[in-house]
């Protein structure tokens, strides 16, 4: 019996060949797929011998943007990860291991901020799709970082008791110490933060005031390197947080060591210090505006920062110079003291309400940061609690030498980003 004609054969050759085609297609659409996966979890920058992946970076940025991170999320997110495994790896070598307790304090306490249970606020990155093993990460470098900043520096950063008099009086009703110092502030060009890092190690040995000064007008990129440095006295309760228990543990003639700044590094020299019989009042805040010009410090864009300082006698004004532009390029800020990242708050120390510096960029060295001091809120004075103080002297110089450690480790570490 036959069973099929040449016109059934016909159909059932269209219909085999129609079924193939379907299937060829489903096979490359789920290689498509499965290559996107590979994609998205393939290395996406090393880091000595650890692997960050392009999932882990995606999650990040996420993560970033929905805590309303300043900056680009995803150079941000990078920037993180890379410092992140450098922390855990000089762990790690140190035999540090973080508590599965600790974590989960430390995850409690991050949601804490957000005015929400750990639980809840694991939920909530989840809706956005951020995974908890993320978050998770994110608080794990954190933790065991500060724990070998505390086995490592703790003994170092411990003010001794004629440091916290010092404090004590620079911030009471007893008088004021006033110093004298001399800084040099490098810029740090993309690739060359080893050979900058190199020399600012150098220089942090130095003992003479003269070969300082010599350095300042070779390396420094503040208006103060024609003076070799050199800053007027200044009152110690004045200067930036950060800076204020560095100062105390220089002795005349005494460099610091490298404090890391973003695209710089800086060291100052004490010159002199005295103790004068009148305490001003306390700074508790500070108002400024940035505004954001591409170029970093090229003679033209800086030509242009001297025009627009020139037609700007207050912050208010800068609102005109950045109109028409896309609204990240200018921020108006206020905060405290405490608070103001130390680059800018060592470039307002010497600006005046309506002055400007031209010194920081950010977005490795491309883009020039155009500072200007808006005002000051002073403070009600009150007596310094001397354990609080103490503690505070620690916590300020664990995190100069944490940040400077960190920028050590970078230096040496081996990096490759795909």
């Amino acid at each position: 019996m036959q069973l099929t004609t040449p016109r059934t054969a016909s159909v059932l050759t269209r219909i085999t060949h129609g079924c193939l085609a379907i299937a060829m297609g489903l096979v490359m659409t789920l290689n498509a797929g499965h290559a996107q996966a590979q994609g998205l979890f393939a290395p996406a920058i090393t880091v000595n011998d650890s692997v960050i992946t392009g999932y882990e970076i995606q999650q990040r940025a996420l993560m970033l943007q929905l805590l309303r991170a300043p900056g680009d999320p995803q150079k941000t997110a990078r920037e993180q990860l890379i410092d992140d495994r450098l922390r855990l790896q000089a762990a790690a070598d140190a035999g540090l291991v973080p508590v599965h307790e600790d974590v989960l304090d430390g995850m409690t306490e991050f949601a804490a901020r957000a005015n929400l249970d750990r639980e809840k606020f694991i939920q909530e990155l989840g809706r956005a799709g951020v995974a908890e093993q993320t978050f998770r990460d994110f608080i794990r470098a954190g933790v065991v970082w500060r724990q070998l900043v505390q086995a490592r520096f703790s003994g170092r950063a411990s003010a001794s008791e004629a440091e916290i008099d010092r404090a004590m009086s620079s911030t009471g009703g007893q008088g004021n110490i006033r110093v004298l110092l001399s800084e040099i502030i490098m810029p740090v060009p993309p690739g060359q933060i080893q050979v900058v890092q190199e020399r600012a190690n150098r220089l942090a040995e130095l003992t003479s005031i003269s070969e300082f000064s010599a350095a300042a007008r070779n390396y420094s990129a503040t208006p103060t390197r024609g003076s070799g440095g050199r800053l007027p006295w200044r009152n110690l309760a004045d200067l930036p947080p950060p800076l204020q228990p560095i100062v105390l543990g220089l002795a005349p003639g005494e460099v610091s060591d490298p404090l890391p700044l973003p695209d710089a590094i800086a060291l100052f020299q004490m010159r002199a210090i005295e103790e004068t019989g009148f305490t001003p009042p306390a700074i508790s805040a500070v108002e400024y505006a940035m505004y954001f010009m591409p170029g970093g410090r090229s003679p033209e864009t800086l030509a242009k920062a001297r025009v627009i300082a020139s037609q700007s006698d207050r912050c208010d004004d800068l609102y005109g110079v950045a109109k028409g532009q896309p609204e990240e390029v200018l921020e108006r800020v206020t905060l405290p003291m405490d608070q103001v990242p130390t680059d800018i708050a060592i470039e307002l120390n010497r600006l005046d309400a309506g002055e400007v510096s031209t010194t920081l960029t950010r977005n490795n060295g491309q883009t020039l940061v155009f500072l200007m001091m808006c005002g000051r809120t002073l403070a009600a004075r009150e007596d310094a609690d001397r354990e609080q103080l103490a503690l505070g002297l620690l916590n300020q110089r664990l995190n100069s030498l944490a940040n400077g450690y960190l920028a050590q480790l970078k230096a040496n570490a081996r990096i490759i980003e795909k």
